[in-house]
């Protein structure tokens, strides 16, 4: 078998948890696979390198970014290999640029367009084991660039199914997907499977086991993914897979929340055809993700126009809207920081009506107010004041008795 595995910055943040990292890689590869691995940057390597930036400048070039936070990755890999050389075996440590991985031009938040596999493919062809750095690519321009947080997630799956690998392993400090998160919910259960749909609101909903990108790409290419513990060898985790292969389905499979949220709200916005298009493509130009819209109702020929985009990029939306206010016409914008978004999240949902409304029976029953709703097939998003976020997931998690799941 061909095996990639990825390895998040927990799982290599000492000396020691390197060495078990490398016994583990070994293990497999003396079973008789090929293997990748794909790590991430020790422990909190990338924030110190940050906080180390913004104590030299407060406008750093993203191009310098990109070169300073790509060299926590090349540590990483530069002592697993060492560490797994020390157990005998063959070993090669590649960066992202040396394993063949293309992007687009975007500094801090590059796209992966393509992958050369033909010096992956060498090295595994002469028995070594390949370390890359996840994480990391390099432009069509030839310049360094970075994935975004979590990317190496991404880097994971990408390479996996560029190779067609016959599995993607991703271990991380948890042992599996959980029906909400467990600090915050000491009851969650531990889920056997998850669809990749599933999986895709999860992570873009705010459980941090996944990078929502490597989902997206896991279901592209059919890729099925293990999430499992990498301190912990005896759990099974959870496997993501195509729906029509699990054992069972759930309504509801789960509930997450996102801290990392912001209002934006566009006053007296006139109605007319390509308004909205002129607002959303503005903030699509400056790489802004646009989550929830909501337009009100028409009164006097405008509308209000509610937003929420993720809270790290509020600055940035905030200059875009002050510069399109006058071409646009509305009258005034306000934003709001102290919002989170709870959602619940299950491909059963589609087929079983009063979901929805059990979800808002259970945010009455404690007093929280709604502030905004998204839905779709599998999921149903309600943002709510910041601090009922885990009062509402709490009670959520207990109306829909997940803690039951077995």
């Amino acid at each position: 078998m061909l095996i990639v595995q990825k390895y998040g910055g927990s799982s290599v943040a000492t000396p020691e948890r390197i060495k078990r990292v490398a016994k583990r890689v070994v293990d497999g590869y003396k079973a008789g696979n090929k293997m990748v691995v794909v790590v991430s940057a020790m422990g909190d390597t990338t924030d110190e390198l940050i906080d180390l930036m913004k104590k030299v400048t407060s406008k750093p070039v993203e191009r310098e970014v990109d070169m300073l936070l790509s060299t926590g990755e090349q540590i990483s890999i530069a002592l697993l290999s060492m560490a797994i050389n020390d157990l005998g075996c063959k070993v090669i440590s590649l960066t992202g640029a040396q394993a063949g991985v293309k992007t687009n031009n975007v500094h801090n938040k590059a796209k992966i367009i393509d992958i050369n596999v033909q010096r992956l493919q060498s090295e595994l062809n002469k028995g070594n084991i390949v370390v890359v750095a996840g994480f990391q690519g390099v432009s069509e321009k030839n310049e360094i660039t970075t994935l975004g947080r979590g990317g190496s997630d991404t880097s994971a799956v990408a390479l996996a199914a560029a190779l067609k690998a016959d599995l993607c392993e991703i271990y991380t400090d948890v042992d599996g997907v959980y029906t909400a998160d467990p600090r915050v919910v000491p009851d969650a259960s531990k889920l056997k499977y998850v669809s990749h749909d599933e999986m895709l609101e999860f992570a873009s909903l705010g459980a941090q086991v996944l990078h929502p990108r490597s989902v997206e790409l896991a279901k592209l290419y059919n890729m099925p993914i293990a999430v499992r513990s990498s301190f912990d060898f005896n759990t099974d985790g959870t496997i993501v897979q195509e729906v029509s292969n699990m054992e069972k389905e759930l309504v509801v499979s789960g509930v997450a929340y996102d801290d990392n949220v912001a209002r934006i709200g566009l006053y007296d916005v006139p109605d007319k055809p390509g308004i909205a298009s002129k607002i959303f493509r503005a903030l699509a130009n400056k790489n802004i993700d646009v989550d929830m819209i909501i337009q009100s109702a028409v009164r006097n020929n405008v509308n209000d126009i509610s937003f929420t985009i993720a809270r790290d990029d509020l600055q940035k939306a905030l200059s875009v809207v002050e510069e399109i206010q006058d071409k646009v016409g509305f009258s005034r914008y306000a934003h709001d920081e102290d919002v989170s978004k709870v959602s619940i999240i299950g491909s059963g949902m589609v087929s079983n009506p009063g979901v929805a409304a059990t979800m808002f029976e259970a945010l009455a029953d404690e007093g929280i107010n709604i502030e905004m709703i998204t839905t779709s097939e599998i999921k149903v998003s309600c943002v709510v004041k910041s601090r009922h976020a885990v009062q509402a997931v709490r009670a959520i998690h207990k109306k829909f008795e997940l803690d039951a799941i077995s």
